[in-house]
C-alpha cells in the first residue's frame, strides 16, 4: 500500500481543488476517493475506524472526512479549517488534492488552495442548492486561472435521487457561470458517504449517463503547460560559492532555460548569457519549470533579490501602475490611498490602490460600483507601486501575475491579487531628472528641510502651536509653509468627506504636497488630526530618514471636549456630526513620536519654543552641507 503523504512520481499529474460551502461534503468526498483507489494504508484505516467511532457522524460507519481533516478542532466540529493536501493515484493518472474550508471566515485558505490547482471540484449540497459561498468559490477559482470545474452535487440520497433536482442545480450553475468562462464544466450527482458515482457507477442514478468523478479526473484534457510558457525566474537569493562569481538562486516558475541562452533582467532591461546551471548541487545543461536552480551569467549585470530574469523575446511589463482583481480577506476594509505592502514573486514593495473600478456581485456575477471592499468581497482595482516592478498577466504567469497585500503595521495578509494588465500611463510616465536638487534649494535657504507633523485630537491645540512655531521660524529667517487641516479642505480636498476612506485620501494628498515642499527645501508644518498610524507611516516613507518629525499634541479627550473651539463635540453629542475622531471613529496614538507636547501644563508659545529647541539641537536650522 502506497503512503498517501508521498507524491507518486513519473506519472501524469493533475492538481485538484475541492471547494464549496460548509458541510457540503468536501472532506468526505476526498476521503472516499482515497479509500476507493486503495491509497489508505492498513494502519490508517484502523485509525479511521477509531476516530469514526469517537467523533464520527456516519451512524457507526466510517467517516471518510477524517482521512483529510487532520486538526483536532476540525474533527470535533466536523468542519475543515486548514488546507489539507493529499496524494493518490489511479492506473491512469496521479493526483494532488487540496481540501479547502467552506466557512466564509476561511475564504483566504480556499484562495491559497486554488492558487496552484488546475481543476476544481465544486461541492453542492443537493438539498440546499447553490449558495452565496458556492458562487464565491466558483468566482475565486475562475480568477485563480482554473479552467475546468466538476460540479459535484452531493448528498443525493437525501433528495431521493431526484433527476429534477440535478437538472435544476446544473442549469442554474451553467447560467450563472457563463461569465466566468470556464473551459469545461462537468456536473455529476454523487453520494460521497456511500461512494455513488465517485469511483464506481451508481445503480441509483440510471438517468445519469455521464462518467464517474474518478473517470472524469482520469480523462479530462489539461492544456496547462508551464514548460511551454516563456521563461520566468524570480531571484530568491544570491550565492558566492567559494568566492566565485555570483549565482542567482530561485525556482523557475515557467518555461525552460539552457546554458548559452540569453536572458534579460526585467527591471533594467540588460541582457546576459547563461553560463552555468546548478540543480541540487550538480551542473546541468538545462532546467525547466518548477525546478530550483542557481544560474550563473557570463556578463556582470545588476541583479538583486526580487529581480525577474525572463526570456528576451517575451519580457514582463515593467510598470508602476496596473489593474488587478482582488479578493479581500480581512475584517478591516480596503481603503484606497492607504499604503500597503505588495508582495509579488520574491519582492515586496509599498503600493496603494488608486481606484476601485467595480465589485463583483457573487450572486449574479454582475459588476457593481464600490468605494471599498469588505471581508471576502471581490473587486477590480487600479494599483500604484512605489517604484516600477515587473508584472505579467495572471494566470498565464502565476509568479509574476499573482500577489498578496500585507498591512505594513500589523503584517496581516489582507488580500490576494491577480494582475489583469499594465496601465499604459504607468509605462509611459517616468521621473524627470531635475538640474536643481533638493540639497541645492536647502543650501540657498540655509536650513535642513523637513516635515513637522502635528497630530492629535480635535481641539488639542495643533493649529495654534503650529501657527506660533511658524511665526518664530520666520522671525529667525527660516523658510516655511503651514498646511492646516481646515484650509486644505477648503481647496485641494474640498471633494472629500469624513468617512474612513476619505480621511485616508485626505492625508495621502497632504503627504504628497508636503513631500514637494520638502523637495523645495522648506520646513513644512502640517496640522492634521491624521488618526491612523498607517497613513502617518506612509508619509514618513515618502521622504528621507530624519525628514519626518512626528509631534503628538497630547491633550486628553475631556480637555479637548471642554475647549471645543469649533463646537464640533457639541454637534457630535446632538447627533449632527457622526464619525467624529476619538468618539465614533478611532484615533491611533503615535507609538514613538519624536516630540510629545502636553498642552495641559504649557501654553502654545512655550510649546512652540520647545519644538524650536528640538530643531536647533538636531541641526535643522543650520546651513546644510553643499
Amino acid at each position: 500500500m502506497r503512503d498517501p503523504l508521498v507524491p507518486p512520481v513519473e506519472r501524469d499529474q493533475l492538481r485538484v481543488l475541492t471547494c464549496g460551502s460548509v458541510d457540503d461534503g468536501k472532506s468526505t468526498l476526498i476521503g472516499r476517493l482515497l479509500h476507493d483507489t486503495g491509497s489508505v494504508p492498513e494502519d490508517q484505516l484502523a485509525e479511521l475506524a477509531r476516530d469514526s467511532a469517537r467523533f464520527g457522524t456516519n451512524g457507526g460507519g466510517l467517516d471518510y472526512a477524517f482521512l483529510v481533516d487532520g486538526l483536532e478542532d476540525e474533527r470535533r466540529q466536523g468542519i475543515t479549517i486548514d488546507v489539507s493536501y493529499r496524494y493518490f493515484a489511479s492506473s491512469r493518472r496521479s493526483f494532488v488534492v487540496a481540501d479547502t474550508p467552506g466557512h466564509e471566515q476561511y475564504t483566504c485558505n480556499m484562495a491559497t488552495g486554488a492558487s496552484n490547482a488546475e481543476l476544481a471540484i465544486l461541492l453542492v449540497d443537493a438539498r440546499k442548492g447553490l449558495l452565496a459561498q458556492t458562487r464565491r468559490h466558483a468566482a475565486i477559482a475562475a480568477l485563480m486561472g482554473i479552467q475546468h470545474v466538476v460540479l459535484a452535487i452531493n448528498k443525493f440520497d437525501l433528495v431521493d435521487w431526484n433527476q429534477d433536482v440535478y437538472r435544476e442545480i446544473t442549469d442554474s450553475f451553467l447560467a450563472s457561470a457563463e461569465k466566468l468562462r470556464f473551459t469545461s464544466i462537468q456536473s455529476i450527482p454523487v453520494c460521497a458517504r456511500d461512494g455513488d458515482n465517485v469511483a464506481r457507477r451508481s445503480d441509483r442514478t440510471p438517468w445519469y449517463q455521464g462518467s464517474t468523478l474518478l473517470e472524469h479526473l482520469e480523462t479530462v484534457e489539461m492544456e496547462s503547460d508551464l514548460i511551454g510558457t516563456p521563461f520566468r525566474f524570480c531571484v530568491q537569493t544570491i550565492l558566492r560559492p567559494n568566492g566565485d562569481a555570483r549565482l542567482y538562486a530561485g525556482t523557475i516558475t515557467s518555461g525552460r532555460i539552457a546554458v548559452g541562452d540569453s536572458v534579460v533582467a526585467a527591471s533594467s532591461g540588460r541582457t546576459a548569457i547563461v553560463e552555468r546551471l546548478v540543480v541540487t548541487g550538480e551542473e546541468r545543461p538545462s532546467a525547466v519549470a518548477r525546478e530550483a536552480v542557481a544560474i550563473g551569467l557570463a556578463q556582470e549585470i545588476d541583479v538583486g533579490r526580487g529581480e525577474v530574469l525572463a526570456a528576451v523575446e517575451q519580457q514582463p511589463h515593467v510598470t508602476e501602475q496596473f489593474a488587478a482583481h482582488v479578493i479581500w480577506m480581512s475584517n478591516q476594509p480596503l481603503l484606497p490611498g492607504r499604503s500597503y505592502l505588495l508582495k509579488i514573486g520574491t519582492r515586496a514593495i509599498p503600493a496603494s490602490i488608486t481606484a476601485i473600478k467595480y465589485r463583483l456581485d457573487v450572486d449574479t456575477f454582475e459588476h457593481r460600483p464600490a468605494r471599498t471592499l469588505g471581508l471576502n468581497e471581490i473587486g477590480v482595482c487600479n494599483f500604484a507601486s512605489a517604484s516600477p516592478i515587473p508584472v505579467d498577466h495572471f494566470p498565464t504567469y502565476r509568479s509574476t501575475g499573482g500577489f498578496i497585500l500585507i498591512d505594513r503595521h500589523s503584517n496581516e495578509t489582507l488580500a490576494a491579487g491577480m494582475v489583469d494588465f499594465s496601465l499604459r500611463r504607468g509605462e509611459n510616465v517616468h521621473q524627470h531628472k531635475l538640474e536643481v536638487s533638493q540639497r541645492t534649494r536647502a543650501h540657498l535657504k540655509k536650513q535642513r528641510p523637513c516635515i513637522l507633523w502635528f497630530t492629535g485630537l480635535s481641539g488639542a491645540g495643533k493649529s495654534t502651536i503650529a501657527n506660533r512655531l511658524e511665526a518664530k521660524l520666520t522671525e529667525i529667517g527660516r523658510h516655511t509653509y503651514l498646511l492646516d487641516g481646515d484650509n486644505v479642505r477648503l481647496g485641494l480636498n474640498k471633494d472629500l468627506g469624513f468617512t474612513t476612506a476619505d480621511r485616508v485620501e485626505n492625508i495621502r494628498r497632504v503627504g504628497e504636497v508636503a513631500k514637494l515642499f520638502v523637495d523645495a527645501g522648506l520646513i513644512v508644518l502640517c496640522s492634521f488630526i491624521s488618526p491612523f498610524r498607517d497613513e502617518r507611516a506612509a508619509i514618513r516613507g515618502l521622504v528621507e530618514d530624519g525628514q519626518f518629525i512626528e509631534i503628538l499634541v497630547d491633550t486628553p479627550l475631556e480637555v479637548c471636549a471642554a475647549r471645543d473651539p469649533k463646537g464640533l463635540y457639541a454637534k457630535n453629542r446632538r447627533g449632527e456630526l457622526p464619525n467624529f475622531t476619538g468618539i465614533d471613529s478611532p484615533y491611533e496614538k503615535p507609538e514613538n513620536p519624536e516630540i510629545v507636547l502636553d498642552t495641559t501644563n504649557l501654553d502654545a508659545d512655550a510649546l512652540a519654543t520647545q519644538v524650536l529647541a528640538y530643531l536647533a539641537a538636531n541641526g535643522y536650522l543650520d546651513v546644510p552641507e553643499s
